[in-house]
Parts: C-alpha cells; sequence; structure tokens
C-alpha cells in the first residue's frame, strides 16, 4: 500500500532488487516478466504500467546507479512529474540531480528543480531525453557495425571483438530480441570463424536468461553441416556441464542443511 509521501513497500522491495542486479550484472526487467528487459524507451512511454518500478524510489535507484546514462537519463524524466506531489518527493528528486553518476542526468534535474517542476521544463527535458536515448542508440549500433567490419577484414582481435560485444550491447541496454539475432546471425554465418563462436559459447552465461535459451535453440535446430554440427556439439558439452555444476551445487547446499 501507498502512504502519503508516494512510496511503497513494494516499490522498496524493487529497488532493492535493482540494487543487487547492478551488483551482479544481471539486467532489470519488467516486474512480473522475466523475459522482457527493461530498456529506456518503455521508461519514456507513460502508456506502459510499469507496476512497482514507477515507484519513486525505484525510479531513483535507476537515475542515480544505472552505469549507462540514457537508462539513468529516462528514469529521471519518468520520475520528473512526481517532485510536484508533494515536498518530500520533490527534495529527493533534488538528491538524484546531485548524486547521479551522469552529468547529463544531473543537468536535466537542474533544469527542472530550477523551474519549480513547471509541465513545460518537464516536457522540454522529456524530449531532450528521448533524443539522446535514440542516438545513443545509433552510436552503439554504429560501434557494434564497425567492429564486425574490422573483424572481417582483420583489423580487430577475435578476443576483443566479443568481449566488445558484450561491452557495447550492456551499455546500449539492447532488446533481447535485437540482441539474440545478432548472436545467431553471428554463430551461423560461414564468414565467421570458428574460434570467434567458441569465444560466444563460452560468454554464454553473461546473456540473460530469455537471450540464452533463444540462442541455444536457434543453433540447436540448425541446418547440419561439419561446422555446425561441432558448435552443436559444444554447446551440449556447456549444457551438460551447467547441469553437473547444479547438481553439485544442490548436494552441497542439501549437506549443509543437513549438518546445521
Amino acid at each position: 500500500m501507498s502512504n502519503l509521501t508516494g512510496f511503497t513497500h513494494a516499490g522498496l522491495k524493487v529497488a532493492l532488487d535493482i540494487k543487487e542486479r547492478y551488483k551482479t550484472g544481471e539486467p532489470i526487467c519488467v516486474p512480473g516478466e522475466e523475459n522482457n528487459i527493461l530498456v529506456p524507451e518503455y521508461l519514456m512511454n507513460h502508456n506502459l504500467n510499469l507496476q512497482t518500478i514507477e515507484d519513486p524510489i525505484a525510479l531513483a535507484m535507476m537515475a542515480t546507479r544505472d552505469p549507462e546514462a540514457p537508462m539513468a537519463l529516462a528514469a529521471a524524466a519518468r520520475m520528473s512529474p512526481l517532485g510536484r506531489k508533494s515536498r518530500l518527493l520533490a527534495g529527493v528528486y533534488g538528491v538524484v540531480g546531485e548524486t547521479s553518476r551522469h552529468p547529463v542526468v544531473k543537468k536535466c534535474i537542474a533544469m527542472i528543480t530550477d523551474q519549480a517542476f513547471d509541465p513545460d521544463a518537464i516536457a522540454s527535458i522529456r524530449g531532450h531525453a528521448s533524443k539522446f536515448i535514440a542516438q545513443s542508440r545509433r552510436d552503439y549500433t554504429g560501434a557494434l557495425r564497425a567492429n564486425l567490419k574490422s573483424l572481417l577484414d582483420g583489423g580487430i582481435a577475435p578476443r576483443l571483438f566479443v568481449r566488445q560485444f558484450f561491452e557495447i550491447t550492456e551499455a546500449g541496454n539492447m532488446r533481447s530480441d535485437i540482441r539474440k539475432k545478432l548472436v545467431v546471425s553471428l554463430l551461423l554465418s560461414a564468414n565467421i570463424r570458428p574460434a570467434i563462436k567458441f569465444l560466444f559459447l563460452e560468454n554464454l552465461s553473461r546473456f540473460p536468461a530469455v537471450v540464452r535459451n533463444a540462442i541455444v535453440t536457434a543453433v540447436i535446430k540448425a541446418e547440419p553441416s561439419h561446422h555446425m554440427d561441432i558448435i552443436k556439439e559444444e554447446i551440449r558439452w556447456i549444457l551438460a556441464k551447467q547441469r553437473e555444476e547444479k547438481i553439485t551445487l544442490g548436494s552441497q547446499r542439501l549437506t549443509e542443511v543437513r549438518w546445521n
């Protein structure tokens, strides 16, 4: 239930979950939809009901702690109208502007608070945030294309390409379906060397579960060939190894419970 300040117990719980996800590197998901990764565009769309993420403490957590400016800015933009509801919310919003790690967030929040949460100022910042997010998307996509071209031309080492692939897609809060299509196309491409594909498979655990499962399914269903059979066998080995680790971990926990 909400209290008079606009905060909720559920909102506090989701804020703590978001904080933990930042520590572990797990993506933030839409409440109740673990297969749907939250992206800045969702936060910018006020027609979407994001449930507990609408709570000011959850939005404040993202605006201050998210490592990427587009997501932090989107959270700050979504939170901005709440500052008109109470002095406490206005004060919290000001603190977010002081503590956010991103200069663009600090600047936008300062403009809104200086204008006493004027609706026109909020609308202006929302427009600025939308353009910033769209430009960031273009920049990340351009970087991925440039890296792929460099890889095919031999201008970038495979391990560096894979590392930067993860850095760029994670920094860009890339949608699950796009991330899946990119990786599947690379794994199935005849123009990509097997060594590069094995590097992706080594890092399979870095993908969110929904992306990881979709990648595995697409590769296993691919047309058989000598090349693809090797990739499929590697995936089967990885999955078998993961199952063994889960069984071992479960046995260890059971033993600990018995001894305690």
